[in-house]
Protein backbone atom coordinates (compact mmCIF):
# COMPACT_ATOMS: atom_id res chain seq x y z
CA UNK A 1 0.00 0.00 0.00
CA UNK A 2 2.59 2.16 0.62
CA UNK A 3 3.44 2.54 -2.76
CA UNK A 4 0.09 3.97 -3.75
CA UNK A 5 1.14 7.60 -4.70
CA UNK A 6 -1.56 9.80 -2.26
CA UNK A 7 0.39 7.61 0.49
CA UNK A 8 3.53 8.73 -0.91
CA UNK A 9 2.47 12.22 -0.87
CA UNK A 10 1.17 12.45 2.16
CA UNK A 11 4.26 11.34 3.75
CA UNK A 12 6.27 13.43 1.96
CA UNK A 13 4.38 16.49 2.22
CA UNK A 14 3.33 16.34 6.44
CA UNK A 15 3.77 19.32 7.15
CA UNK A 16 1.79 21.33 4.38
CA UNK A 17 -1.20 18.93 5.09
CA UNK A 18 -3.47 19.14 8.24
CA UNK A 19 -4.09 16.30 10.06
CA UNK A 20 -7.93 16.03 8.92
CA UNK A 21 -6.86 16.13 5.10
CA UNK A 22 -4.51 13.79 5.40
CA UNK A 23 -6.40 11.66 6.91
CA UNK A 24 -8.45 11.96 4.08
CA UNK A 25 -6.27 11.17 1.51
CA UNK A 26 -5.16 8.26 3.26
CA UNK A 27 -9.01 6.76 3.47
CA UNK A 28 -8.71 6.96 -0.06
CA UNK A 29 -7.56 3.42 -0.31
CA UNK A 30 -9.91 2.05 2.18
CA UNK A 31 -12.25 0.24 -0.68
CA UNK A 32 -8.66 -1.58 -2.28
CA UNK A 33 -8.61 -4.07 0.92
CA UNK A 34 -11.77 -5.79 -0.98
CA UNK A 35 -10.72 -5.13 -4.47
CA UNK A 36 -8.01 -7.05 -7.05
CA UNK A 37 -5.17 -6.02 -6.66
CA UNK A 38 -4.96 -5.82 -11.14
CA UNK A 39 -7.70 -3.55 -10.32
CA UNK A 40 -6.07 -0.91 -8.04
CA UNK A 41 -3.98 1.53 -10.55
CA UNK A 42 -7.32 1.62 -12.30
CA UNK A 43 -9.37 2.42 -9.13
CA UNK A 44 -6.75 5.02 -7.40
CA UNK A 45 -6.26 7.10 -10.95
CA UNK A 46 -10.25 7.05 -10.86
CA UNK A 47 -10.32 8.24 -7.08
CA UNK A 48 -7.86 10.70 -7.68
CA UNK A 49 -9.57 12.80 -10.60
CA UNK A 50 -13.03 12.64 -9.63
CA UNK A 51 -12.57 12.54 -5.73
CA UNK A 52 -12.97 16.24 -4.24
CA UNK A 53 -11.98 18.13 -1.10
CA UNK A 54 -13.31 21.21 0.18
CA UNK A 55 -10.04 23.00 1.28
CA UNK A 56 -8.27 26.29 2.59
CA UNK A 57 -4.79 26.95 0.99
CA UNK A 58 -2.66 29.27 3.08
CA UNK A 59 0.05 31.25 1.44
CA UNK A 60 3.47 32.07 2.54
CA UNK A 61 3.47 35.83 3.74
CA UNK A 62 7.18 36.31 1.82
CA UNK A 63 5.00 35.02 -1.11
CA UNK A 64 2.89 37.85 -3.41
CA UNK A 65 -0.83 37.23 -3.43
CA UNK A 66 -2.10 38.01 -6.51
CA UNK A 67 0.99 35.53 -8.12
CA UNK A 68 -0.31 33.08 -5.68
CA UNK A 69 -3.93 32.69 -6.44
CA UNK A 70 -3.39 33.16 -9.84
CA UNK A 71 -1.04 29.52 -9.59
CA UNK A 72 -4.01 28.02 -7.88
CA UNK A 73 -6.30 28.97 -10.80
CA UNK A 74 -4.00 27.78 -13.34
CA UNK A 75 -4.14 24.29 -11.24
CA UNK A 76 -7.49 24.29 -11.47
CA UNK A 77 -7.94 24.81 -14.74
CA UNK A 78 -6.19 21.60 -15.65
CA UNK A 79 -8.19 19.36 -13.45
CA UNK A 80 -11.47 18.16 -12.99
CA UNK A 81 -13.72 19.23 -10.40
CA UNK A 82 -11.32 21.64 -9.08
CA UNK A 83 -12.13 25.47 -8.86
CA UNK A 84 -10.87 28.53 -6.81
CA UNK A 85 -13.69 29.66 -4.26
CA UNK A 86 -12.97 32.80 -3.02
CA UNK A 87 -10.13 34.40 -2.51
CA UNK A 88 -8.56 36.21 1.48
CA UNK A 89 -5.81 38.43 0.83
CA UNK A 90 -5.98 40.44 4.13
CA UNK A 91 -5.38 37.00 5.62
CA UNK A 92 -3.41 35.36 2.83
CA UNK A 93 -5.58 32.66 1.68
CA UNK A 94 -8.04 31.17 -0.55
CA UNK A 95 -10.66 28.34 -0.67
CA UNK A 96 -10.50 25.56 -3.45
CA UNK A 97 -12.86 22.38 -4.46
CA UNK A 98 -9.48 20.33 -5.00
CA UNK A 99 -8.96 16.72 -6.51
CA UNK A 100 -6.35 14.38 -4.61
CA UNK A 101 -4.42 15.15 -8.11
CA UNK A 102 -4.81 18.71 -8.41
CA UNK A 103 -3.64 18.55 -4.88
CA UNK A 104 -0.93 16.66 -5.97
CA UNK A 105 0.02 19.16 -8.53
CA UNK A 106 -0.35 22.66 -5.95
CA UNK A 107 2.18 20.81 -4.00
CA UNK A 108 4.50 19.99 -6.37
CA UNK A 109 4.52 23.08 -8.70
CA UNK A 110 3.62 25.83 -6.41
CA UNK A 111 6.21 27.10 -4.41
CA UNK A 112 4.11 29.26 -2.52
CA UNK A 113 2.09 26.68 -0.46
CA UNK A 114 2.16 27.33 3.51
CA UNK A 115 -0.42 24.42 4.19
CA UNK A 116 -3.43 23.19 2.95
CA UNK A 117 -6.37 23.05 5.81
CA UNK A 118 -9.50 20.66 5.13
CA UNK A 119 -12.31 22.75 5.35
CA UNK A 120 -13.67 21.74 7.88
CA UNK A 121 -17.76 22.44 9.98
CA UNK A 122 -18.23 25.40 12.30
CA UNK A 123 -21.82 25.75 14.41
CA UNK A 124 -23.67 27.93 15.92
CA UNK A 125 -23.24 27.46 19.32
CA UNK A 126 -26.85 27.01 21.06
CA UNK A 127 -27.48 25.08 23.93
CA UNK A 128 -32.96 39.52 32.68
CA UNK A 129 -29.30 39.81 31.45
CA UNK A 130 -28.18 43.82 31.40
CA UNK A 131 -28.71 44.34 34.77
CA UNK A 132 -26.78 41.66 35.65
CA UNK A 133 -23.80 43.53 33.99
CA UNK A 134 -24.18 46.83 34.86
CA UNK A 135 -25.10 48.02 31.87
CA UNK A 136 -28.61 49.49 32.42
CA UNK A 137 -27.47 53.23 32.77
CA UNK A 138 -23.59 54.01 31.98
CA UNK A 139 -23.31 57.60 32.80
CA UNK A 140 -19.56 59.17 31.95
CA UNK A 141 -19.26 63.22 31.66
CA UNK A 142 -23.05 63.57 31.75
CA UNK A 143 -23.45 61.43 28.68
CA UNK A 144 -25.42 58.14 29.33
CA UNK A 145 -23.24 55.64 27.22
CA UNK A 146 -25.66 53.37 24.57
CA UNK A 147 -23.46 52.59 21.91
CA UNK A 148 -24.29 55.86 20.04
CA UNK A 149 -21.76 55.71 16.61
CA UNK A 150 -19.93 52.01 17.50
CA UNK A 151 -20.77 49.64 15.04
CA UNK A 152 -20.95 45.60 15.92
CA UNK A 153 -20.87 43.21 13.10
CA UNK A 154 -22.69 40.18 13.77
CA UNK A 155 -21.28 37.18 12.09
CA UNK A 156 -23.93 34.61 11.92
CA UNK A 157 -26.99 32.86 10.80
CA UNK A 158 -28.19 36.61 9.60
CA UNK A 159 -30.55 39.47 11.12
CA UNK A 160 -34.08 39.80 10.51
CA UNK A 161 -35.18 43.48 10.42
CA UNK A 162 -36.70 43.65 13.77
CA UNK A 163 -38.38 46.45 15.14
CA UNK A 164 -35.60 46.79 18.09
CA UNK A 165 -33.01 47.33 15.24
CA UNK A 166 -35.11 49.96 13.29
CA UNK A 167 -32.47 52.22 10.82
CA UNK A 168 -29.97 50.80 13.00
CA UNK A 169 -28.84 48.02 10.50
CA UNK A 170 -26.80 49.62 8.19
CA UNK A 171 -24.89 46.89 6.00
CA UNK A 172 -25.60 43.11 5.25
CA UNK A 173 -23.74 40.62 3.46
CA UNK A 174 -24.72 37.08 2.72
CA UNK A 175 -22.46 34.09 1.67
CA UNK A 176 -24.66 31.26 2.13
CA UNK A 177 -27.53 32.35 -0.59
CA UNK A 178 -26.00 35.42 -1.84
CA UNK A 179 -29.80 37.63 -1.36
CA UNK A 180 -29.64 41.28 -0.70
CA UNK A 181 -31.99 42.16 2.20
CA UNK A 182 -31.48 41.68 5.68
CA UNK A 183 -33.29 37.70 6.92
CA UNK A 184 -32.56 35.02 9.12
CA UNK A 185 -33.87 31.70 7.91
CA UNK A 186 -32.07 30.29 11.53
CA UNK A 187 -33.14 32.74 14.51
CA UNK A 188 -29.81 33.03 16.15
CA UNK A 189 -28.12 35.82 14.59
CA UNK A 190 -31.53 37.74 15.16
CA UNK A 191 -30.91 36.53 19.08
CA UNK A 192 -27.39 37.27 18.85
CA UNK A 193 -28.11 40.88 17.32
CA UNK A 194 -30.53 41.83 19.85
CA UNK A 195 -28.62 40.74 23.00
CA UNK A 196 -26.12 43.28 21.70
CA UNK A 197 -28.25 46.19 20.62
CA UNK A 198 -31.79 45.28 20.27
CA UNK A 199 -33.27 48.72 21.73
CA UNK A 200 -36.57 47.28 23.75
CA UNK A 201 -38.80 49.13 21.29
CA UNK A 202 -41.51 46.68 21.08
CA UNK A 203 -41.61 45.50 24.84
CA UNK A 204 -41.12 48.84 26.32
CA UNK A 205 -37.84 48.99 27.02
CA UNK A 206 -37.89 45.64 28.76
CA UNK A 207 -35.99 43.66 26.90
CA UNK A 208 -33.16 45.56 25.18
CA UNK A 209 -28.82 44.72 24.87
CA UNK A 210 -26.57 47.04 26.88
CA UNK A 211 -25.90 48.95 23.71
CA UNK A 212 -29.03 50.08 22.39
CA UNK A 213 -27.62 52.62 19.65
CA UNK A 214 -25.23 50.58 18.53
CA UNK A 215 -25.34 49.98 14.43
CA UNK A 216 -25.16 46.53 13.30
CA UNK A 217 -23.91 44.61 10.49
CA UNK A 218 -25.17 41.70 9.52
CA UNK A 219 -22.82 38.64 7.98
CA UNK A 220 -24.45 35.56 6.98
CA UNK A 221 -21.93 32.56 6.85
CA UNK A 222 -24.30 30.07 8.73
CA UNK A 223 -27.55 28.42 6.99
CA UNK A 224 -30.79 27.80 8.26
CA UNK A 225 -29.77 24.98 10.36
CA UNK A 226 -27.17 26.97 11.94
CA UNK A 227 -24.38 25.15 10.21
CA UNK A 228 -21.07 26.27 8.22
CA UNK A 229 -17.55 25.84 7.49
CA UNK A 230 -14.15 27.44 7.84
CA UNK A 231 -13.92 28.58 4.55
CA UNK A 232 -17.37 30.96 5.06
CA UNK A 233 -16.48 32.24 7.89
CA UNK A 234 -13.26 32.80 6.78
CA UNK A 235 -15.11 35.05 4.18
CA UNK A 236 -17.15 36.64 6.57
CA UNK A 237 -14.19 38.04 8.53
CA UNK A 238 -12.47 39.06 5.45
CA UNK A 239 -15.78 40.65 4.27
CA UNK A 240 -15.36 43.13 7.26
CA UNK A 241 -11.98 44.34 6.94
CA UNK A 242 -12.54 45.01 3.04
CA UNK A 243 -15.64 46.87 4.54
CA UNK A 244 -13.99 49.38 6.60
CA UNK A 245 -11.20 49.89 3.95
CA UNK A 246 -14.30 51.07 1.90
CA UNK A 247 -15.99 52.80 4.27
CA UNK A 248 -13.30 54.56 6.58
CA UNK A 249 -15.86 56.93 8.26
CA UNK A 250 -18.25 54.41 9.43
CA UNK A 251 -16.16 51.59 10.24
CA UNK A 252 -16.95 48.32 12.31
CA UNK A 253 -15.93 48.33 15.53
CA UNK A 254 -16.30 45.32 16.79
CA UNK A 255 -16.95 41.46 15.50
CA UNK A 256 -19.51 38.96 17.72
CA UNK A 257 -18.93 35.58 16.57
CA UNK A 258 -21.11 32.99 18.50
CA UNK A 259 -19.89 29.77 16.44
CA UNK A 260 -16.78 27.30 16.37
CA UNK A 261 -15.62 23.88 15.91
CA UNK A 262 -13.60 21.78 18.34
CA UNK A 263 -10.44 22.94 17.26
CA UNK A 264 -7.66 20.91 15.72
CA UNK A 265 -3.99 20.50 17.22
CA UNK A 266 -1.05 22.29 15.54
CA UNK A 267 2.04 23.13 16.87
CA UNK A 268 0.26 26.78 18.47
CA UNK A 269 -2.92 28.00 18.27
CA UNK A 270 -1.72 30.59 16.11
CA UNK A 271 -1.27 27.94 13.03
CA UNK A 272 -5.09 27.61 13.00
CA UNK A 273 -6.97 29.17 9.73
CA UNK A 274 -9.84 30.30 11.96
CA UNK A 275 -7.81 31.58 14.49
CA UNK A 276 -5.79 33.68 12.02
CA UNK A 277 -8.56 35.22 10.58
CA UNK A 278 -10.12 36.59 13.69
CA UNK A 279 -5.76 37.74 14.65
CA UNK A 280 -5.97 39.29 11.24
CA UNK A 281 -9.48 41.12 11.91
CA UNK A 282 -7.40 42.23 15.43
CA UNK A 283 -4.71 43.53 13.94
CA UNK A 284 -6.47 45.46 11.26
CA UNK A 285 -7.71 47.35 14.83
CA UNK A 286 -11.45 45.34 15.11
CA UNK A 287 -12.06 44.07 18.47
CA UNK A 288 -13.34 40.47 18.43
CA UNK A 289 -15.66 38.34 20.75
CA UNK A 290 -15.93 35.14 20.69
CA UNK A 291 -17.90 32.44 22.14
CA UNK A 292 -16.00 29.60 24.43
CA UNK A 293 -18.53 26.98 23.59
CA UNK A 294 -20.88 24.91 24.76
CA UNK A 295 -18.83 21.56 25.71
CA UNK A 296 -18.47 21.97 28.99
CA UNK A 297 -18.40 21.27 32.18
CA UNK A 298 -14.82 18.96 31.11
CA UNK A 299 -11.84 20.74 31.00
CA UNK A 300 -10.32 21.89 27.74
CA UNK A 301 -13.45 22.30 25.66
CA UNK A 302 -12.53 26.02 24.58
CA UNK A 303 -13.59 26.19 20.65
CA UNK A 304 -12.04 27.66 17.85
CA UNK A 305 -11.12 30.12 17.26
CA UNK A 306 -11.83 30.96 21.08
CA UNK A 307 -8.31 29.25 21.42
CA UNK A 308 -6.92 32.83 20.20
CA UNK A 309 -4.65 34.55 22.70
CA UNK A 310 -5.54 37.72 21.33
CA UNK A 311 -9.40 37.65 20.66
CA UNK A 312 -11.63 37.96 23.71
CA UNK A 313 -13.27 34.26 24.76
CA UNK A 314 -16.69 34.38 26.55
CA UNK A 315 -17.98 32.27 28.58
CA UNK A 316 -21.77 31.80 30.06
CA UNK A 317 -23.15 32.62 33.45
CA UNK A 318 -26.53 31.91 35.01
CA UNK A 319 -28.14 34.70 36.61
CA UNK A 320 -31.12 32.63 37.48
CA UNK A 321 -33.36 35.15 36.19
CA UNK A 322 -32.61 37.66 38.55
CA UNK A 323 -30.50 40.83 38.50
CA UNK A 324 -28.87 40.41 41.92
CA UNK A 325 -25.43 38.70 40.74
CA UNK A 326 -24.80 36.66 44.29
CA UNK A 327 -26.64 34.03 43.33
CA UNK A 328 -24.98 33.78 39.91
CA UNK A 329 -22.99 30.74 39.10
CA UNK A 330 -21.34 29.43 35.92
CA UNK A 331 -23.66 27.90 33.23
CA UNK A 332 -23.08 23.93 33.12
CA UNK A 333 -22.61 23.75 29.21
CA UNK A 334 -20.23 26.60 29.76
CA UNK A 335 -17.04 25.33 27.95
CA UNK A 336 -13.76 25.14 30.37
CA UNK A 337 -9.50 26.12 30.01
CA UNK A 338 -6.92 25.73 29.57
CA UNK A 339 -7.09 25.46 25.75
CA UNK A 340 -5.76 22.54 24.04
CA UNK A 341 -2.33 24.76 24.23
CA UNK A 342 -2.64 25.04 28.12
CA UNK A 343 -3.72 28.62 27.72
CA UNK A 344 -5.70 30.37 29.68
CA UNK A 345 -9.42 30.99 28.90
CA UNK A 346 -12.02 32.13 29.14
CA UNK A 347 -11.40 35.89 29.48
CA UNK A 348 -14.64 36.96 30.92
CA UNK A 349 -18.02 35.54 31.59
CA UNK A 350 -21.41 37.13 30.87
CA UNK A 351 -25.14 35.79 31.13
CA UNK A 352 -25.93 33.32 29.19
CA UNK A 353 -29.03 30.72 30.42
CA UNK A 354 -32.68 31.99 29.54
CA UNK A 355 -31.74 35.05 27.55
CA UNK A 356 -34.33 37.09 25.93
CA UNK A 357 -34.03 38.61 23.10
CA UNK A 358 -35.34 39.25 19.38
CA UNK A 359 -37.75 37.02 17.59
CA UNK A 360 -37.31 36.12 14.06
CA UNK A 361 -40.63 34.59 13.21
CA UNK A 362 -40.84 31.54 11.09
CA UNK A 363 -37.14 30.61 11.27
CA UNK A 364 -35.71 27.09 11.68
CA UNK A 365 -35.47 27.92 15.72
CA UNK A 366 -39.05 29.75 15.92
CA UNK A 367 -40.60 26.73 14.43
CA UNK A 368 -38.38 24.27 16.58
CA UNK A 369 -38.60 25.69 19.97
CA UNK A 370 -42.45 27.12 19.94
CA UNK A 371 -42.09 27.33 23.50
CA UNK A 372 -39.36 29.46 23.56
CA UNK A 373 -41.27 32.02 22.84
CA UNK A 374 -41.98 35.25 24.68
CA UNK A 375 -44.94 37.07 22.86
CA UNK A 376 -45.18 37.88 19.90
CA UNK A 377 -41.44 39.64 19.30
CA UNK A 378 -38.97 37.82 21.79
CA UNK A 379 -37.30 34.33 21.90
CA UNK A 380 -35.39 32.62 24.82
CA UNK A 381 -32.46 31.04 23.92
CA UNK A 382 -29.40 29.78 25.98
CA UNK A 383 -25.79 29.20 25.35
CA UNK A 384 -22.32 31.55 25.30
CA UNK A 385 -23.67 32.14 21.82
CA UNK A 386 -25.84 34.65 23.97
CA UNK A 387 -23.19 35.90 26.40
CA UNK A 388 -20.63 36.54 23.39
CA UNK A 389 -22.73 39.39 22.26
CA UNK A 390 -23.70 40.68 25.58
CA UNK A 391 -20.20 41.37 26.04
CA UNK A 392 -19.88 42.34 22.71
CA UNK A 393 -22.23 45.34 23.59
CA UNK A 394 -20.50 46.12 26.87
CA UNK A 395 -17.50 46.31 24.58
CA UNK A 396 -19.12 48.99 22.47
CA UNK A 397 -19.74 50.78 25.57
CA UNK A 398 -15.94 51.00 25.90
CA UNK A 399 -15.35 51.99 23.16
CA UNK A 400 -18.05 54.84 23.04
CA UNK A 401 -16.38 56.34 25.76
CA UNK A 402 -13.17 56.69 23.81
CA UNK A 403 -12.71 55.53 20.18
CA UNK A 404 -9.47 56.02 20.14
CA UNK A 405 -8.52 52.65 22.39
CA UNK A 406 -7.02 49.92 20.20
CA UNK A 407 -8.69 46.52 20.43
CA UNK A 408 -6.14 45.60 23.54
CA UNK A 409 -6.69 48.54 25.53
CA UNK A 410 -10.14 47.68 24.93
CA UNK A 411 -9.84 44.43 26.11
CA UNK A 412 -7.73 45.20 29.26
CA UNK A 413 -10.27 47.79 30.13
CA UNK A 414 -12.99 45.03 29.96
CA UNK A 415 -11.27 42.51 31.57
CA UNK A 416 -9.75 44.63 34.48
CA UNK A 417 -13.43 45.58 35.20
CA UNK A 418 -14.56 42.45 35.08
CA UNK A 419 -16.01 40.74 38.90
CA UNK A 420 -13.20 37.91 39.94
CA UNK A 421 -15.67 34.97 40.44
CA UNK A 422 -13.41 31.93 40.88
CA UNK A 423 -11.03 29.40 39.04
CA UNK A 424 -9.64 31.45 36.59
CA UNK A 425 -10.47 27.97 34.20
CA UNK A 426 -14.14 28.70 34.18
CA UNK A 427 -15.38 32.06 34.83
CA UNK A 428 -11.27 33.73 33.37
CA UNK A 429 -10.80 37.55 34.58
CA UNK A 430 -14.37 37.02 36.35
CA UNK A 431 -18.18 38.86 35.75
CA UNK A 432 -18.37 41.31 32.83
CA UNK A 433 -19.36 44.52 34.63
CA UNK A 434 -20.01 47.95 32.00
CA UNK A 435 -19.79 50.34 35.38
CA UNK A 436 -16.18 49.10 36.60
CA UNK A 437 -14.88 48.58 32.74
CA UNK A 438 -15.34 52.35 31.53
CA UNK A 439 -13.04 54.92 33.21
CA UNK A 440 -14.80 57.56 35.06
CA UNK A 441 -12.05 60.10 33.90
CA UNK A 442 -10.92 60.83 30.27
CA UNK A 443 -7.53 58.93 29.73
Amino acid sequence: MFGFSMIQLVRANANKLDLTLRQNLIGLYRPFQWTPCFLHSSLEKLLKIMKTYSVVVEFKKECSYSAAIQDCHSIATKHLRTRVKRGYPRISCCSMDLSPAAIEDLLSSCSSIQKIYFDRKVQALLDVAVPSIEAEQVERRDTVLTGKDVTIAVIDTGIYPHQDLQNRIIAFKDFVNDRLEPYDDNGHGTHCAGDAAGDGAASGGKYKGPAPEANVVGVKVLDKLGAGSLSTVMAGVEWCMEYNELNPDRKINIISMSLGSEPQRFRNESDDPMVKAVEAAWNNGIVVCVAAGNAGPDPETIASPGISQQVITVGAMDDLNSPNQDDDTIATFSSRGPTIYGKQKPDVVAPGVDIISLRSPNSYLDKLQKANRVGTDYFSLSGTSMATPISAGVTALIIESNPNYTPQEVKERLLQGAEPWGDTYTYGHGYVNAEKAIPRQPE
